[in-house]
């Protein structure tokens, strides 16, 4: 079993961090290279502002990291190593002994189909095999990226969930710093639109995916009484016209309505006894409502508050430290990372409130790194207004003294 010192080397090495608030695109991948590379790095993640000049980001991270695969994202904001960022970019690097690591980009989304899902499943699960590391099965999981203004998410999360069967699943939607206008992934040294990147962890370090959310119930509801599924597009709810019934709802005019409000008075789904939050997009002239998640014909939307926020959080990572930290050691704390998909619609929840700081304090305390999303994913399903991601334990804790022997 691991001395402390050991535990404490081997923790430096599984995973770097690295963040860039650079505005040129060289400079940046400079950053992330000298924080990040080293003799066993085998994979990078990062997610970075819309605001860059994307072809010149991916050609100087691809000329500065060289034979290392990278997958990253566009955001809606940055959460770093040291706390909420904006405007940069935020990276974590991946020991290769630790992590077996295979991606793939599907780049046409609303062709995908159960065959293809199956087929790169097949190929991710052969690629991250010849590293011999663990078994596929109970020792990996799935990440996604997808473009956030595809309108195509529920088409390939369906198809690949089927392909992954018991493997747990998680992601978030690309975003453009709240534009609403064009978003991308990273593959392969280039940025892409319609798009959606896919990876594949294989690891001997335990981990737990999870979502949460801090949104309670109301009583009122709303049923969806026309609408343009394939643009989630709503034109009536409760048989008027969708903005006007909404603002009805939360008590102001049309007019008034924005991201803020939607934050603020989501509408959810209920099934069984979860309710997963269908986030509005955007008030249109014609009085509809566009959603970021799928909407259908006859659903009973139930109206949703915020409940705090700041308790939930730390409800959910006590519960993971309890889950993953190290039963027979000295060493306590936080997993040894945290990759989080937050949505905006929290984040603009969180500055309006006030309480941004304390939040930034508690994700960087937690070591946190991931972004602001404009969706997120959770074993094939397309949700709004969570924190999802995957807590990944520390060397030494209950899977991790399995494979240091």
């Amino acid at each position: 079993m691991y001395g402390v010192g050991c535990v404490v080397e081997q923790e430096s090495l599984a995973v770097r961090t690295a963040m860039s608030e650079a505005r040129d695109a060289e400079t940046v991948a400079q950053d992330l290279a000298r924080q990040l590379i080293h003799p066993h790095l085998g994979f990078v993640l990062f997610f970075c502002s819309a605001e860059y000049d994307l072809p010149a980001l991916g050609d100087a991270l691809h000329q500065y990291f060289g034979g290392v695969r990278m997958v990253g994202c566009t955001s809606a904001g940055e959460i770093t190593s040291q706390g909420y960022g904006r405007s940069c970019v935020t990276a974590v690097g991946f020991d290769h002994r630790n992590f077996s690591i295979a991606c793939e980009l599907i780049d046409e989304m609303d062709r995908f189909s159960l065959t293809d899902a199956q087929q790169l499943v097949e190929r991710l699960g052969s690629d991250c095999r010849s590293n011999s590391l663990a078994p596929i099965k109970d020792h990996s999981f799935a990440l996604t990226l997808l473009d956030g203004l595809s309108s195509r998410e529920e088409i390939v999360l369906s198809a690949l969930s089927a392909a992954f069967g018991s493997i747990p699943h998680f992601g978030g939607s690309a975003g453009d710093d709240n534009h609403l206008a064009d978003t991308h992934v990273y593959y392969d040294g280039k940025f892409h639109s319609g798009a959606a990147a896919v990876v594949l962890i294989n690891t001997w370090l335990d981990f737990e995916v999870f979502t949460t959310h801090h949104m309670l119930p109301r009583t009122d509801k709303l049923v969806v009484t026309r609408v343009d599924s394939h643009a989630r597009r709503v034109y009536e709810l409760n048989a008027e016209p969708a903005a006007e019934e909404y603002a009805r709802l939360i008590g102001v005019e049309v007019s008034d309505l924005d991201h803020r409000l939607f934050a603020a008075h989501p509408l959810a789904v209920r099934i069984n006894e979860h309710y997963y939050v269908r986030s509005i997009q955007k008030v249109n002239d014609d009085l509809s409502l566009t959603f970021y998640c799928a909407v259908e014909n006859g659903i009973v939307l139930t109206a949703m508050h915020p409940g705090p926020l700041m308790p939930n959080l730390e409800a959910v990572f006590e519960r993971l430290e309890q889950r993953l930290g190290p039963p027979l050691l000295t060493i306590v704390g936080p997993p040894l990372v945290t990759i989080g998909c937050d949505c905006f619609l929290r984040r603009l929840e969180i500055d309006g409130n006030g309480s941004s700081d304390d939040i930034s304090a508690f994700l960087r305390r937690q070591q946190v790194i991931g972004f602001n999303t404009y969706g997120e994913q959770f074993n094939g399903m397309h949700i709004n207004q969570t924190f999802t991601g995957v807590a990944i334990g520390r060397p030494g804790g209950r899977a991790g003294e399995r494979g240091a022997r």
